[in-house]
């Protein structure tokens, strides 16, 4: 796949799993919110809680999940302190790390707290 094609496939690709997390009734709170430690893909609330979420797509959910890279969460992990370091109560705030698979077919799974440590 050329970049180009790359890129539109990962911004359609977050975009389903945005209206994903909406349909939950979960807002929105930033997409490819990119900090100095990297980017997350996309940040919703569930309630107090901020969900930092990865999304991968591939022809199967399961080679989806093969994409998630350890260096891929470091950075993820990084970038997300970051975030929650400038809200009020800083990393004491409420957080989990979600991944959400796309299928060749648009079929989305989300793995929640998927990334816990």
């Amino acid at each position: 796949m050329s970049g180009l094609v790359s890129y539109h496939a990962g911004l359609s690709a977050e975009d389903q799993v945005a209206r994903t997390y909406r349909g939950r009734g979960f807002p929105v709170i930033a997409h490819r919110w990119r900090g100095q430690g990297g980017e997350i893909d996309l940040i919703v609330r569930d309630g107090e809680t901020f969900v930092f979420i990865e999304v991968k797509k591939s022809r199967s959910h399961a080679r989806a999940a093969e994409r998630l890279s350890a260096r891929q969460i470091r950075r993820l992990y990084d970038a997300a302190g970051e975030f929650l370091a400038s809200c009020p109560a800083g990393l004491n705030t409420l957080a989990r790390f979600d991944v959400a698979l796309i299928d060749g077919v648009g079929r989305v799974e989300i793995i929640e707290n998927a990334l816990c440590a």
